[in-house]
């Protein structure tokens, strides 16, 4: 009975004129842009999904973790986070979203945990890597292989002597709690040779909430697009709602052909216990600003083809 119903208020739906593009170039921008919506909508469901996550590591679970893994380093001044995503270190809130929006959307991630130990390390860097490797596989956790990458640092600000480090990076995950360690050669007071951040994977509820919401936006974004499509055919108005909405498809995707490729790569070259958020793969929040102005645009078309009723081209004809 519930089938049919869906079923009934979809083909209703259908009949109403949704959903249904014209002919033209509205074949190619309704289609994409109902991807698109649902992609953005996923991102979306995604993001409210997290809120199920466990707080990131408080300094209780964070010591007992560093106790067991780096013994001997002084790693006693813990960093806990405000709030589990943050933009730069803080919580996001009202006067942080010009932050977002002007060029700095990529720092909106999710926080961590983290400590520091400064100088030279007390023992060589190898066997800070061996030892903590040990200690992680034994307490049961799941150990990637290091990736080690070679630099050169200064003894002074002309660089009259510079040194050759290296710096190991160690990546472990146990539950929903991942580790991410750095483990350099540096010698500098001032500097840290070791450092650690510990923060949660995402929970179980992120990719049903995703998917769905994907879905249900997708739909979402045929039905509106098409009934756009179809309520300015032959009317004046349809060159100026297509331009519209093209300059939203391409607003909305360039992000995403930008990010995703980029991403992947990023995913491919290193161990990565957990994939990135979905909203990153569209590049977002770092291009909010190009998905507002493509909102506006949408805001805009709507509005058109909501007058486009008595706006016809076709001439009355002559009594």
């Amino acid at each position: 009975m519930i089938d049919t119903s869906v079923a009934g208020l979809f083909g209703r739906l259908l009949r109403a004129g949704l959903g249904r593009p014209t002919r033209g170039f509205a074949l190619a921008w309704v289609p994409l842009a109902a991807v698109i919506c649902g992609l953005f909508t996923g991102a979306l469901a995604s993001r409210a999904a997290w809120e199920t996550s466990r707080p990131q590591p408080d300094r209780a679970e964070a010591a007992a973790i560093l106790t067991e893994v780096f013994p001997g380093h002084d790693l006693g001044d813990i960093d806990t986070p405000p709030a589990l995503f943050v933009v730069y270190g803080h919580a996001l809130r009202l006067g942080t979203v010009k932050t977002l929006v002007f060029g700095d959307g990529g720092e909106y991630q999710e926080s961590a945990t983290g400590a520091a130990a400064f100088g030279a390390p007390p023992v060589p860097a190898e066997q800070i890597v061996a030892v903590a490797r040990e200690r992680l596989t034994g307490a049961g956790w799941r150990v990637y292989d290091p990736e080690v990458t070679e630099g050169i640092t200064c003894e002074d600000k002309v660089c009259a002597t510079p040194r050759a480090i290296t710096d190991t990076a160690l990546v472990a995950r146990r539950g929903d709690t991942i580790l991410n360690a750095s483990v350099s050669t540096q010698t500098a007071a001032e500097a840290s040779y070791l450092s650690v951040e510990m923060h949660r994977a995402p929970p179980p509820a992120v990719v049903p909430a995703g998917v769905l919401g994907t879905v249900l936006g997708a739909v979402a974004g045929w039905l509106v697009f098409g009934w756009i499509s179809r309520r300015v055919e032959g009317r004046r108005r349809r060159g100026p709602v297509h331009v519209l909405v093209g300059v939203t498809v391409v607003l909305w995707w360039l992000p995403v052909l930008l990010a995703a490729p980029q991403l992947l790569g990023h995913h491919l070259g290193e161990p990565h216990p957990a994939w990135h958020p979905f909203w990153e793969w569209l590049g977002q929040p770092a291009a909010s600003l190009l998905f507002l102005v493509g909102a506006g645009c949408v805001l805009l078309a709507l509005a058109l083809a909501a007058g486009a009723g008595r706006d016809t081209t076709a001439e009355a004809p002559a009594d």
